[in-house]
């Protein structure tokens, strides 16, 4: 029995390449792909889909505004009872959203798409798949198929927790409201306004900070809590180890395998990589 499967992203190189992918497992069937959360939510109803590749990142609809406009059909009676299909998500989210996904039980791929994790994906879909209870039967004019019954308690509470996390956002710090940043060098204590930030770094617990003439340490213990402080409208986390300031890259470096590295504006030019769940990322800053 093969497993249909629909695909969602409106990036047409990444439905190419996630569909390619797929067609070479026998049992996986792509009945459809789609290039926004409009087209996903039509085709979802009309094919009844055993697995829905969703990009997170759409304009329009999003990924988990597909998700909330499917609860609303089925819970207001316009989805004829259908269970919702299994989801993966294709996201480049930071590790804190993931873990969200993880708690929940509901499966990710990062881009640019890597074949064994595809593979892994499928193999948790697989097991989902034919774990279902024999008393979830979709029926449908060809045959009759078992449907997971627990995916949409699992995307439901998803949806809460990511709604939660939006709703307990911190407030403004006032270490962001004044803009100035503490960085000790040697054994001066300097106050600096973060918009001379080229990056930060974080090696063996040690945060360095450079601007385009210094460097020093900052007292956080953590890239997170030193985002806390900084402007998130001109840092962005690059890599699990770096922070940059979008205004002081020099030059966007194509690396090895479709990978890049950041040449920075400080006094050293510091090459900086990007990591690959952040490459997209950078393509949209930039618009390569």
């Amino acid at each position: 029995m093969s497993i249909t499967a629909l695909i969602i992203d409106d990036e047409q190189l990444a439905r190419e390449e996630l569909e390619y992918l797929l067609r070479e497992e026998e049992d996986i069937d792509v009945l459809a792909n789609g290039r926004n959360g409009i087209e996903a939510v039509e085709l979802i109803q009309a094919h009844h889909p055993d697995v829905v590749f969703l990009d997170v990142q759409m304009p329009g609809l999003d990924g988990f505004a597909v998700l909330k406009r499917l609860i609303e059909l089925r819970n207001g009676g316009h989805g004829n009872g259908e269970p919702l299909p299994q989801i993966v998500f294709a996201t480049a989210f930071d590790q804190y959203a993931v873990r969200a996904f993880d708690v929940n039980a509901i499966d990710y791929l990062l881009k640019p798409f890597d074949h064994a994790r595809v593979m892994q994906a499928l193999d948790r879909v697989r097991q989902r798949f034919h774990e279902a209870p024999p008393n979830e039967i979709h029926a449908s004019a060809e045959e009759e198929r078992p449907r997971p019954d627990s995916t949409g308690t699992r995307i439901e509470a998803l949806l809460k927790l990511m709604e939660q996390q939006q709703a307990g956002a911190k407030p403004p710090s006032p270490h962001l409201q004044s803009g100035k940043i503490v960085l000790q060098a040697q054994s001066r204590l300097l106050l600096i306004d973060q918009k001379e930030i080229c990056y930060a770094a974080i090696d063996e617990g040690t945060i360095t900070v450079a601007t385009p003439t210094l460097e020093g340490q900052s007292k956080c213990r953590t890239l997170e809590e030193l985002l806390d402080l900084l402007d998130p409208a001109i840092f962005w986390r690059a890599h699990r180890s770096y922070v940059v300031n979008i205004n002081h890259i020099r030059e966007v470096v194509p690396w090895f395998k479709s990978s890049y590295q950041l040449r920075m504006a400080d006094k050293k030019q510091t090459e900086i990589p990007v990591s690959r769940a952040q490459t997209r990322r950078l393509r949209e800053l930039f618009k390569l």
